[in-house]
Parts: structure tokens; C-alpha cells; sequence
């Protein structure tokens, strides 16, 4: 088998988008498919062949890789490919889907003899374009080969978890990664909400905490985008920030753990949304501290 393959790209959102463009770069034969076929279009600039339905996707294709909203929208559009699909293909489920539903795509991957490996990723818009995303992943060792090329052109790193894709370790890694990443979005929302009531300069903070155990450049980063107005495009949206946070709160609910922060952080998006800000980066949460949307 050779390193040039065909991959199907089912999603082409921020994540998707990127990834679909990487891998024609990468030399692979790349077929994507949107349910908003005017947000796939770009790409056909890039070489990428743009499908009218998912079974015309992943006709032929070496690889199918799933980047979609959530567990529901995955399952729901493989069912859709499925007359497409050829047994013996891998299925690389990169979907942010949760643990619940991983064993449902993973028994649709059995139905149709898919080689499945869970497979989210860590990562936001910039990385995802440049090509350096963390890829977490999960699947038999023995076709670790097969899907290596394709890992390879999205990500910088792959970090393998497991060797069962259905028991969801990589899945429930990302969790608990992005239960990181969320609480630390809305408590930087927060620092500056709280100094603009206080009559702070935030500046002040941020040269208090300079160069000390507190500073991080994750903090900075979000902070300017709030204060400069960048949040769009968005790095990572509030509305799939929003749906995330919940599958981390359902998650620990499960296992026996409450999440006090995860679920108000949740909440917190979920408002943000509700205010007009769904679309814009998950940084835009800051305005969920104020009772009228500014």
C-alpha cells in the first residue's frame, strides 16, 4: 500500500475544512461533502473534489474521516454513506462525540466491516490550517499503517491511547483535555468581565502576573482577542464549546464525578450562544457576564 491515498472528508467546517485542504496538499485524493455544500465549494480551489452526498464521498475511498458537530450529525451521515462504503476501509471518527455515542458508530463500523479508530483531535483553527494538530487516537495496531499518512498530513503528533477505537480512550482523553481548555476560556472571560465592574485597567493584571507561575500565553491570547475584537473568524466556536462542555458534564455524571465548573462553564456558553455570539470564538463567552448582550 502505497502513502497516497484516497481520503473522504465528511465535514468541512473550521476543523474539517482544514484538514480536507491538508491533505491534498499532502498528495492524497481528497473528496469532501457538507451538508452546506456552498461551505464545501472553497476547497474544489485546492484540489479537493467536492461530493453532492455522502455516499458519492466515500465511494472508492481508502479513508472516511468524520469531523462533524457531534455524535448524532456522525451517525447520521455515516448511516447516510453507507451504500458507498467498502468493507475493509478505515473509518477515522475525529467527531467531538462523547462517550456515549462512540459505541453506536463503532457497531455501525462493524455492520459495514469498517477498520474504526476513534480519533478526535486537540486544536483550533490556526493549528488545523497549518497542518498541527494533536491527533489522540485509537484502533488496532496492525492498520496503524494504513491511517498513519492520513494522521500525518492533519496532525504534528499522534498520541495512541489504545487498540480498541469503540472503547473510546482517546475520546475520553479529549474530554478531559477539553475540560481544561473551556475552564480556562471562561475564567479569562471572566478576569476581564470582573476588572471592567471594578474599574481595573486589565493591564494591571497582566503585568502583576508577568513572568510568574500565573502568567500563561493561552491567557493572553484569548484575552486580546476579546479586547481587540477578533473573535471572528472563530478559533474554536461558543456554540461547539457549548456542546462540548455538556458532553464533559455527562461524562463525569456517568463516572460518578461532579463538575461544578464544567457544568457552569456550560451554562455560561450556552448564554453566550443564546446572546448572539454562537459563531464567534469561544472567548466571546465574556459576554455572558453581563446581564444585557453588549
Amino acid at each position: 500500500m502505497t502513502d497516497q491515498l484516497t481520503v473522504s472528508v465528511l465535514g468541512t467546517g473550521i476543523m474539517g475544512a482544514a484538514m480536507a485542504r491538508n491533505l491534498a496538499r499532502a498528495g492524497h485524493t481528497v473528496r469532501a461533502w457538507n451538508r452546506s455544500r456552498a461551505k464545501a465549494e472553497p476547497l474544489a480551489a485546492e484540489g479537493v473534489t467536492i461530493a453532492d452526498t455522502p455516499v458519492e464521498a466515500v465511494r472508492d475511498a481508502d479513508v472516511v474521516l468524520t469531523m462533524l458537530h457531534d455524535g448524532p450529525a456522525a451517525l447520521d451521515v455515516i448511516r447516510r454513506a453507507a451504500p458507498g462504503l467498502r468493507s475493509g476501509a478505515v473509518w477515522a471518527q475525529s467527531t467531538t462525540a462523547g462517550v456515549d455515542a462512540l459505541g453506536e458508530l463503532a457497531d455501525v463500523a462493524r455492520e459495514h466491516g469498517l477498520v474504526f479508530f476513534d480519533a478526535p483531535v486537540l486544536g483550533t483553527r490556526q493549528p488545523a490550517e497549518a497542518g498541527r494538530l494533536l491527533v489522540l487516537a485509537a484502533g488496532p495496531a496492525d492498520a496503524r499503517d494504513r491511517v498513519a499518512p492520513v494522521f500525518d498530513a492533519v496532525g504534528s503528533r499522534t498520541v495512541w491511547t489504545g487498540e480498541d477505537g469503540g472503547a473510546g480512550s482517546a475520546t475520553r482523553l479529549k474530554l478531559v483535555a477539553n475540560s481544561w481548555v473551556i475552564a480556562a476560556t471562561n475564567a479569562v472571560g471572566e478576569v476581564l468581565a470582573l476588572a471592567e465592574g471594578l474599574g481595573v485597567d486589565p493591564d494591571r493584571f497582566f503585568d502583576a502576573i508577568a513572568g510568574g507561575p500565573l502568567d500563561m500565553g493561552y491567557l493572553r491570547a484569548k484575552a486580546a482577542l476579546i479586547r481587540d475584537g477578533g473573535l471572528t473568524p472563530a478559533q474554536f466556536a461558543v456554540s461547539t464549546a457549548a456542546k462540548d462542555a455538556r458532553l464533559i458534564v455527562e461524562a463525569g455524571e456517568r463516572a460518578g464525578v461532579r463538575l461544578d465548573l464544567a457544568a457552569a462553564g456550560a451554562a455560561r456558553l450556552e448564554r453566550a450562544a443564546a446572546q448572539g455570539h454562537g459563531d464567534e470564538d469561544m472567548a466571546a463567552a465574556y459576554f455572558a457576564s453581563f446581564a444585557d448582550p453588549k
